[in-house]
C-alpha cells in the first residue's frame, strides 16, 4: 500500500488528474452534441442506433428518387392532358364545320372555304400531338410511338405507376373515323364519325387524369413517408439541447473542483516539509 504521505508518490494528486481527464472527455462529448445537434455522431457514440439510423437515411435518400421519378411521370402526363383538351376542342370545332357544310353543296365556295378550316383544324391535331412531349416522351404520339409513364413507387423499385401511350393523332386508332374533308366524300354519317371521335378522345382524356390523380395521389404518401422517416431519425439521433446545455454548466463547475482538487493535492507534499523543522 502506498503511503498518502510520501514524497515520491502522490496519490491524492493521480486521483485528481483522472477525474480531471474523465470530466474533459466528458465534456469533449457535450461540446459535440451541442455543435452537431446530434446525440449520436459516429457509430463509436452506439453503434446499434448509429446502424439503424444511417439504413432509415439510405431510404430517405431513396424516397428522393421515386419523389423525382413520379414528378417526372406527372409532368408527362399533365402536358400530354393539357394537348388532348386541345384536341377535344378541335374536334368540336370540326364537328360544328361538318353541320355546316352540310348546308351548302359540294360546288358551293362556301363549303370549300369550310373544307379549308375543317383541314386546317384536323392538321393542327397532329401538331398539339407533337408537341406534347416532356423529357423524351410524349404519350399520345403515332407512328407506332411505345413511350408510356412507369414511375417508381418504392425504394426498391419494384413497384411502379403506369400510365400507359394514348394514340391520339390523325392516323391512329381512336381518329381513324375522322372525315378526309368535307367534300365530295362527305355524307351525314361523317358529322357522326366526328362525334364518335370526340368522344374517343374524351375517354383517353378520363384515362389519362386518372393516371395523373394516382401519381399525385402517391406523390403525396412517399412525402409523407419522408417526413415520418426523417422525424424517427431524429427521435434516434437528435439530442436534447436544454438537457445538454445544462450538463455543459454542470461540467464546468466539476472541472474548477478537479482543478482545485489538483492544486491541493500538489501542494501536500510541501506540508510535510513542516516536520522536519
Amino acid at each position: 500500500m502506498v503511503p498518502y504521505n510520501s514524497i515520491n508518490t502522490n496519490v491524492g494528486a493521480m486521483v485528481a488528474i483522472q477525474s480531471f481527464n474523465a470530466i474533459n472527455a466528458e465534456m469533449a462529448v457535450v461540446q459535440m452534441r451541442i455543435t452537431t445537434g446530434k446525440k449520436i455522431n459516429s457509430p463509436k457514440d452506439n453503434p446499434a442506433i448509429w446502424a439503424i439510423a444511417q439504413n432509415q437515411r439510405s431510404e430517405i435518400r431513396g424516397l428522393d428518387a421515386v419523389t423525382s421519378s413520379l414528378q417526372r411521370g406527372m409532368s408527362v402526363v399533365d402536358i400530354a392532358i393539357g394537348a388532348a383538351e386541345t384536341i377535344s376542342d378541335l374536334l368540336n370545332e370540326m364537328k360544328t364545320l361538318a353541320v355546316s357544310a352540310a348546308d351548302y353543296p359540294a360546288s358551293d365556295p362556301a363549303r370549300t372555304a369550310i373544307n379549308e378550316n375543317y383541314l386546317a383544324l384536323k392538321k393542327q391535331i397532329d401538331t398539339a400531338v407533337s408537341s406534347a412531349s416532356f423529357s423524351g416522351l410524349n404519350l399520345l404520339a403515332g407512328g407506332g410511338s411505345t413511350d408510356r409513364v412507369r414511375a417508381l413507387a418504392n425504394t426498391s423499385a419494384t413497384s411502379t405507376i403506369d400510365v400507359d401511350h394514348l394514340d391520339l393523332s390523325t392516323t391512329g386508332s381512336l381518329l381513324s373515323g375522322l372525315p378526309a374533308d368535307l367534300m365530295g366524300g362527305f355524307t351525314p354519317t361523317s358529322v357522326s364519325d366526328i362525334a364518335t371521335a370526340t368522344s374517343n378522345v374524351n375517354n383517353a382524356i378520363s384515362r389519362l387524369g386518372t393516371g395523373s390523380k394516382r401519381l399525385e395521389s402517391h406523390l403525396k404518401f412517399v412525402g409523407k413517408q419522408q417526413d415520418a422517416l426523417e422525424a424517427a431519425v431524429g427521435n434516434l439521433v437528435d439530442a436534447d439541447l436544454a438537457k445538454e446545455s445544462a450538463r455543459w454548466q454542470a461540467l464546468q463547475v466539476r472541472q474548477q473542483l478537479a482543478i482545485y482538487a489538483m492544486q491541493i493535492a500538489n501542494k501536500q507534499p510541501s506540508y510535510l516539509l513542516q516536520l522536519f523543522q
